[in-house]
Parts: structure tokens; C-alpha cells; sequence
């Protein structure tokens, strides 16, 4: 009989033992490429917050303008054509959260009722008709919203209600058919994700189809559906081609929805190429982004807390 080798199986034995080696060296580089991106990624933003926050405090500290003249002024003449120069965005700042806000409450039940039919009515045939209408509603252009709201919404406003048909409300009809898919793809998922086991026990219960959607599944998903809704609302206040074209770019508080109005967005769209960077005006416009920019960042805490409660 052979004698039977008892020796340990050691690394030396293995039939390949270049194997473990180049595993880890695939391990250490894609924690390296990762690292890197992500340091990388944090840089670029850090960078464009502080690029924003010292042109925008200069608006303060070098043009002398007091922090509540700029947020709560009500006329806006940045180049003094009618006496001293003024700063005030509240008709602006105004705008932007009347269009964004008008904007969610005609898009979300839409969205909504979107979300249920692909998922809870119809789940066949309905998502595969509705799913590719709000891809494409997501991919069209917002120079193409901003010019089918400036030939067919202005008009119809005209036509049925009095003035010129510009003004808040054409700007938040056509911002709520952009928002409408963003709203409409988180609710789908929200809806697409719930367990299985929910709806059958509220049947087994005697529930018809629609108390369980109402009674049921929407208080289940609500936190995400409002997380979609603030993100839609996130979208929509820091559009600004397609409501430049159709909000009447008027610096005042309009006095109804069909009247002329302005937006952060369009202001700086309208007025950053004519200015002179070093000058009051050209401040002005970039405090304005940087109060863009922390609406951005009260949004996304909002969608945060959102998707907390969401967890627990």
C-alpha cells in the first residue's frame, strides 16, 4: 500500500497560486477607482458651491446691499434707469414657488392616477400603452415645451380667460406636463414594490378594489409618492427656458394667475448675458442662483426626511 501524504495542504500546494494575488489586485483597484471618483465627485460640487456663494456674497459684502432690501424688495432695477438701483427678487422668488406649486397640484393627481392605472387597474396592457408615453414626455426638450405652450397653451388662455394668456398660470401648465413624469415613475415604482401579501389581505378581509387602493395601498406609498412630488416641484423651480417663454418675464407681483410674472430662472437667463461680471447687476443675478441653489438644498432634505419615514 502507498503511504498516504499527511502533510497540510499550504498555499504552495494550491494549483494556481497566482489566483488569490490577482483577485486582490482587481479588489484594491476598483476600491481605488471608486475612492477616487467619489473624492473626485465631492470636490466638483464643493468647488461650485463656494464659486456660487463668493460671487453671490458679493451682492453684501462689496455692493453694500442689505440682505432684506435684496429678499423681500418688491422692484428690481439693478442698473439705477429710474433713479438709485434696486434689488429686490420677491417678485421673482414669488414666481418661482407659484409656478412650482401650481405646477405639483395639476401634475400630481395625474401622476397619480398614471402610477395606479400601470400598476393596479390595467397592469398588462396599461404599462405597456402609458409606460412609453411618459418615457417620451421625459426626453422631449424643454425649448420644445416652452414653444407648444407659446402656440397652443397662450393662445387657449386667451381665448377663454382675460389678458394676454402669459403669466403664471401658462408657466405652470406647461411645467406640470414636464414634472409629470418624474412624479409619475416614483409613484410607479412606490406602487410596483409593495408586497404582495397587502393587497390580498385586505380581499381576504371583504375589500373591493377600490378601498383597498384608497384605504390601503395610497397611505402605504404616500411618503413615496410625496418624495416624487417634491422632486417634480425641485424640477420645476429650476426650469427656466420653458417658463421664460410663456410667464411674460414682468418684474412685479402679478395680482392673478393671468398676468405677467418672472422667475429666478428666467431673470438670469434673460439678463446674465448682458451684464458686466464684477458689477452690481452681475452680483445680483448670482445671488439669485445662490438662492436657486438653496431652495436645492431644502429640497433635498425634505426628499430625505421623506425617505426616512418612509423606512421606518
Amino acid at each position: 500500500m502507498k503511504a498516504i501524504d499527511e502533510r497540510p495542504v499550504g498555499i504552495a500546494d494550491n494549483p494556481r497560486p497566482g489566483r488569490f494575488k490577482k483577485h486582490h489586485m482587481e479588489d484594491f483597484a476598483g476600491r481605488s477607482y471608486t475612492t477616487i471618483c467619489a473624492i473626485l465627485l465631492i470636490v466638483i460640487i464643493l468647488s461650485i458651491v463656494y464659486f456660487v456663494a463668493s460671487k453671490g456674497l458679493a451682492t453684501f459684502f462689496k455692493d453694500g446691499v442689505s440682505f432684506s432690501e435684496f429678499l423681500f424688495g418688491s422692484k428690481w432695477d439693478p442698473d439705477g434707469n429710474h433713479g438709485e438701483p434696486q434689488f429686490g427678487v420677491m417678485p421673482f422668488i414669488f414666481g418661482s414657488f407659484a409656478t412650482s406649486i401650481l405646477a405639483a397640484v395639476i401634475a400630481s393627481p395625474l401622476s397619480i392616477c398614471a402610477s395606479l392605472f400601470m400598476t393596479e387597474i390595467v397592469p398588462g396592457w396599461g404599462k405597456k400603452l402609458l409606460q412609453p408615453v411618459i418615457e417620451l414626455l421625459a426626453g422631449i426638450p424643454s425649448v420644445v415645451y416652452g414653444f407648444v405652450g407659446l402656440t397652443v397653451i397662450v393662445p387657449a388662455l386667451r381665448d377663454m380667460f382675460p389678458g394676454q394668456g402669459i403669466g403664471i398660470a401658462a408657466g405652470s401648465i406647461v411645467l406640470s406636463v414636464m414634472i409629470l413624469p418624474t412624479i409619475t415613475s416614483i409613484g410607479t415604482d412606490a406602487l410596483s414594490s409593495l408586497p404582495r401579501g397587502l393587497k390580498e389581505s385586505s380581499y381576504a378581509l371583504g375589500a373591493t378594489r377600490w378601498q383597498t387602493i384608497y384605504r390601503v395601498i395610497l397611505p402605504t406609498v404616500l411618503p413615496s409618492i410625496l418624495t416624487g412630488v417634491v422632486l417634480g416641484m425641485a424640477r420645476a423651480f429650476g426650469e427656466a427656458l420653458a417658463v421664460q417663454m410663456v410667464i411674460g418675464n414682468a418684474p412685479h407681483i402679478p395680482r392673478s394667475l393671468f398676468e405677467s410674472a418672472s422667475t429666478l430662472t428666467s431673470v438670469i437667463t434673460l439678463d446674465m448675458g448682458n451684464t458686466v461680471m464684477g458689477t452690481a447687476h452681475s452680483n445680483a443675478l448670482w445671488s439669485m442662483a445662490l438662492a436657486l441653489m438653496f431652495m436645492t438644498f431644502i429640497f433635498v432634505v425634505i426628499v430625505r426626511l421623506l425617505e426616512r419615514r418612509n423606512r421606518i
